[in-house]
């Protein structure tokens, strides 16, 4: 939580010397308007997530097998961690420097240079480098395009408050399913999937980083189109 009281002084720093303006213009007001942003946010990422785990289900055949002994309090600190992680990120990705970046440089510019930031901070995150160079290049095309929509929905809805609904979401409903760190399995586990055979596993591999983000790029659009 210390980090992201540090982020949100620096952020209002950068704002008020470089822009003249204040954490305002990263839209958590009105309370009303924004709190629906980030409900309408969670809500969609849920379900989409939800899908993309049914059809790991599906083409991997994945039998699952629910925990015989849910810690209730372990999800609660994962909800706590992973929102706290997703707003700390959401502030240094799509916060003051992307506003100030659509501001000086224009909005393709500005949010072409967050996604790139984006991905690239994900090599580190994961722990990837020294890795092969087609994983990394899969890792910043997949979570690059994930911040590009990110940031996208940012400058459209002037507000931090939906991409952080979409950040918060993902990342919390994997970790019921999906094993990860600090929390994953927290509710079921893969007993057994099948491994698919190249080229399959590429080419699936790419439909499930990218068909997501795609999905919910149109969403946005339709939703600030209206």
């Amino acid at each position: 939580m210390l980090g992201v009281i540090i982020i949100i002084i620096l952020s209002w720093s950068l704002l008020f010397f470089i822009e003249k303006e204040n954490l305002s213009v990263l839209g958590f007001t009105p309370l009303r308007k924004r709190g629906l942003q980030f409900i309408i946010g969670l809500g969609f990422i849920s379900i989409l997530r939800s899908i993309f785990i049914f059809v790991d289900t599906q083409v991997l055949s994945i039998s699952w097998e629910m925990e015989q002994v849910v810690r209730y309090d372990v999800i609660l600190n994962s909800l706590r961690y992973h929102f706290i992680s997703a707003l700390t990120e959401d502030l240094v990705f799509r916060g003051a420097l992307l506003y100030i970046l659509v501001k000086r440089i224009g909005l393709q510019k500005g949010i072409l240079i967050s996604a790139i930031a984006f991905g690239t901070y994900h090599w580190f995150s994961y722990g990837l480098i020294g890795s092969s160079a087609i994983l990394l290049i899969y890792v910043l095309l997949t979570t690059g395009f994930v911040g590009y929509v990110w940031a996208y929905t940012f400058a459209k809805t002037k507000s931090i408050l939906m991409p952080l609904g979409f950040h918060f979401g993902w990342n919390f409903i994997t970790t019921l399913f999906y094993n990860g760190q600090p929390y994953g399995n927290l509710v079921y586990n893969a007993a057994t999937k099948v491994e698919l055979l190249e080229p399959y596993s590429t080419v699936y591999s790419l439909l499930i980083g990218l068909l997501p983000p795609l999905l919910t790029f149109i969403f946005v659009r339709k939703l600030v189109e209206k």
